[in-house]
């Protein structure tokens, strides 16, 4: 079948902003990736872009590739990870009658190989919707997946999905059509968009697998502070408390392991350093501004150990502390104004990095198969504590009707 831009079978999206240095490598990667596991179907390769300035266009569209290749932008000023995948979406839909599935990778990826197309593929091509990575990383890397989404999908949920917001995944066109269905909010939009897809997936009961990808290699960074963790957690607590009656009741056991393809030894992770010196003062200036607030909040157990803490600079939030502090600023986000809301989600930052250091500390000296033990453990303890999120509803229903 002739390679052209009608009846497109399946493409690959690379969403990117100002990723002229990188994207070249990962576009040839995938060229070759298609051009081996995927020569029967005529496929394409599309660059999602936010009008970067340092001409990703140019450099994404000078790779000579066998397989075609296509650029759609956002309009000059609009950014956002979740506008480009909005955009790849859009466009898939136009080849909705021919279309199989699809594929999206970052644009920063060193460790991608052709490897990856058939990894991320096959399985949509077998009838799964969704399939989400499996990568080895340090324990510095992905922080908000290793504390807040993975243990929260885990524990209310019953669904273990390792990298429920990692950056590649494959996609149904089934799923496309879902997911355009949805209210794409402006955190959706943002960075939220990954935990707004996978949510929505799970809650629409498509049929999601796990795909074992190796070490992601990529311009890693510490813990972010940043419009990041706000776009991802505003999205996550939105969604999973407008779809609370489908959880709340239900009690959880060990959730099965979903099937797996890919590698079955992920290797050794990407070396990552943290200035932690650094990171303890960014979350100090963090706390304090927002103290007060979670006075109102939090346990006066919780409160005066978290005082005791950044008095005398010595922070240690352990597991049991952090499941409850996170499902009380659930529940309190929950009943909060819009206002409110946006409050409550920037003070879990200060505790989401503290409970970042005492992992960073209790960790750093142990192997991966450890670490990942550690986080296993932790989302058991989202799991266990979910009673906890249930006796703050049952507590505010006593005291309502007691008025």
């Amino acid at each position: 079948m002739s390679r052209t831009m009608s009846g497109i079978e399946f493409m690959v999206g690379i969403p990117s902003y100002m990723e002229a240095d990188t994207i070249p490598f990962v576009t040839k990667q995938i060229d070759q990736g298609l051009t081996k596991y995927f020569a029967n179907l005529n496929t394409l390769i599309v660059n999602v872009d936010n009008n970067s300035e340092d001409d990703t266009k140019g450099a994404f569209l000078s790779t000579k590739t066998k397989t075609p290749k296509h650029y759609i932008s956002t309009p000059i000023g609009v950014k956002g990870k979740g506008n480009n995948f909005l955009n790849l979406f859009k466009f898939a839909k136009t080849h909705i009658r021919t279309l199989r599935g699809g594929v999206v990778v970052d644009a920063d990826l060193r460790s991608i190989t052709p490897e990856w197309m058939k990894y991320l593929g096959e399985p949509i091509l077998k009838g799964y919707d969704y399939a989400l990575p499996l990568y080895s990383r340090h324990q510095f890397d992905g922080t908000i997946t290793n504390h807040l989404c993975y243990p929260l999908f885990y524990g209310l949920l019953g669904e273990d999905l390792r990298q429920p917001i990692g950056g590649e995944f494959a996609f149904s066109s089934a799923l496309i059509n879902h997911w355009l269905k949805q209210k794409w909010n402006s955190s959706a939009k943002q960075y939220g968009v990954d935990v707004f897809m996978t949510l929505h997936a799970i809650f629409g009961k498509f049929k999601i697998c796990e795909v074992g990808l190796g070490a992601k290699i990529h311009k890693a960074s510490a813990p972010k502070l940043g419009a990041m963790f706000t776009q991802v957690i505003t999205t996550l607590f939105n969604l999973l408390l407008s779809q609370e009656p489908s959880w709340i009741e239900t009690q959880v056991v060990r959730p099965r392991p979903k099937a797996r393809f890919g590698l079955k030894k992920l290797g050794w992770p990407q070396e990552l350093k943290i200035d932690m010196r650094e990171l303890k003062d960014k979350l100090r200036n963090e706390y304090f501004p927002r103290a007060k607030l979670l006075k109102r909040i939090l346990s006066d157990y919780t409160h005066s150990s978290l005082i005791k803490m950044f008095e005398h600079d010595i922070y240690n939030i352990d597991i049991l502390m952090w499941t409850q502090v996170v499902y009380q600023l659930l529940f309190s986000y929950r009943n909060g104004s819009p206002k409110t809301r946006k409050d409550i989600v920037e003070a879990l930052k200060p505790l989401y990095f503290t409970r970042s250091v005492t992992f960073d500390y209790e960790t750093w000296r142990y192997s991966p198969k450890y670490v990942e033990e550690a986080i296993l453990a932790q989302a058991k303890a989202f799991a266990s504590q979910k009673p906890y999120y249930l006796g703050l509803r049952m507590n505010q229903k006593h005291k309502k009707a007691a008025r």
